[in-house]
């Protein structure tokens, strides 16, 4: 599992996918989100807005991001 530190209250979750280095643009996180290939603490997600706050659990394609 892959961690990751944000400063904020949240951080909205096309930013955290570019922030941990799953997406290089805007687009392809817009793209991934879109498709239903994110899941926020196991609900898959379609929102590329939707707020990410600490102890939250993000999975792409594999790979689990928690968010400190």
């Amino acid at each position: 599992m892959k961690h990751i530190k944000i400063d904020s209250e949240f951080i909205k979750l096309d930013q955290l996918l570019k922030l941990a280095d799953i997406v290089g643009s805007g687009g392809h996180a817009k793209n991934i989100i879109a498709d239903g290939e994110v899941k926020v603490n196991g609900e898959v997600a379609h929102q590329r807005g939707k707020k990410i706050r600490s102890n939250d659990i993000i999975e792409v394609d594999g790979i689990e991001i928690k968010v400190l």
